[in-house]
């Protein structure tokens, strides 16, 4: 949903709630442990999503809004940021936060947004004005704990289970358990598999086929010293329960193995097939966190095939990213001829039942996406 809906519906209920606060104008100076206090409650509050200050909203009229263009003490995220980075927080992890203008009915308010984070519950360690250390503030409903208090022990417990994923689904879990590598252990098994399991969590495992499920080829092999198809699956698994099953590859002669990635494709007419296809992986999607999991950089083998394996794809910080750079691809790619010097396409001996032009094309469309992609980022900073 469009952020300015969002904050449009917020005001237009009339009243403050779990996720969302108004202002009638930003603070003052002498206003530094309420902001700071409102931040932590907002950063801790128990509805798991981002939360909102909004700046501009007089409550005693009506919620009307109010211009704060002109504020004298408005800020902007840096100053936001540079204000949190002094406190004493905790395992020194502050709230993730920025500044938003919106501009509603010809009228600039400000929204100061606290991402959603599992880094809770987030506490000081060190009194700042009337904001007490080891005090754990959360919001419950439109109230925020008070300063000289700390929350509720089952609110707290809420903070803690959630930094520890345990208000997740078991995917979810998964998800994070394999970002610390040096928690598995192999698993004694058949030859068939390959299996892994959580030390700390035992009931979550991970394994991939040994045989080989497929002998199709993808253009990505052939940037290989062995070019040699050998598929797999990957399996995750909570406790009996399969929770998902993703495609794998290994590459090189068995140097370096991977899940598969996605496919995704441009358009360059009214029609709707893909005129230039690609693979991609985007950081934080479970593809992308298995990929990073089976990444041994054991070898100068590995490390090769690794290298060589993610030359050929693209890999996206967010969805909203890779859907920005589509059209930014499909705007600019009459000037790919711009972005070709100087590629090399490996040798791709000929495989029967294949058009080798097919790949050798789309090897060098995903260079030319490649160095767009770097172009696009630098034109967003």
């Amino acid at each position: 949903m469009d952020f300015a809906k969002i904050i449009r519906e917020l005001i237009s209920l009339k009243q403050e709630g779990p996720y969302w606060d108004f202002k009638r104008e930003w603070y003052s100076q002498d206003k530094k442990a309420d902001l700071l206090h409102d931040i932590i409650c907002m950063a801790n509050n128990l509805e798991n999503r981002d939360a909102y200050i909004i700046i501009g909203v007089d409550e005693e009229r009506d919620y009307s809004l109010m211009n704060v263009k002109l504020d004298v003490n408005r800020k902007n995220t840096q100053k936001i940021v540079d204000f949190l980075r002094d406190k004493k927080f905790a395992g020194g992890v502050r709230p993730v936060v920025y500044v938003q203008e919106v501009e509603l009915f010809g009228t600039g308010i400000d929204v100061i947004v606290i991402k959603n984070s599992y880094e809770t519950p987030f506490y000081l360690i060190e009194n700042f004005q009337g904001v007490m250390a080891n005090n754990i503030y959360t919001r419950i409903m439109d109230s925020n704990t008070p300063k000289n208090k700390s929350a509720d022990i089952f609110h707290i417990e809420y903070l803690w289970k959630k930094r520890f994923r345990l208000i997740t689904t078991p995917l979810e879990r998964m998800k994070y358990y394999l970002r610390l590598k040096e928690d598995w252990e192999n698993s004694p098994t058949n030859w068939e598999t390959d299996k892994k399991y959580n030390k700390h969590y035992p009931e979550f495992t991970i394994e991939y086929t040994l045989d080989d499920d497929g002998n199709g080829y993808q253009y990505y092999l052939f940037n290989q010293t062995d070019s040699t198809p050998h598929w797999r699956k990957i399996r995750l698994y909570y406790h009996q329960t399969m929770l998902e099953e993703l495609e794998g590859v290994s590459l090189d002669g068995g140097r370096y193995f991977t899940p598969t990635p996605l496919t995704d494709g441009i358009s360059l007419t009214e029609y709707h097939h893909w005129d230039i296809v690609y693979k991609y992986y985007t950081i934080d999607t479970l593809q992308y966190v298995v990929h990073e999991f089976y990444y041994e950089p054991d070898g100068d083998e590995a490390t090769h095939a690794h290298r060589c394996f993610v030359e050929c794809v693209l890999i996206f910080k967010s969805e909203e990213e890779r859907e920005k750079f589509n059209g930014y691809a499909v705007e600019h790619w009459h000037e790919k001829d711009n972005f070709s010097d100087g590629i090399h396409i490996p040798y791709m001996p000929p495989v029967e039942g294949y058009i080798m032009d097919e790949f050798e094309k789309e090897y060098r469309n995903v260079q030319i996406l490649k160095r767009m992609l770097e172009q696009f980022r630098c034109e967003k900073i």
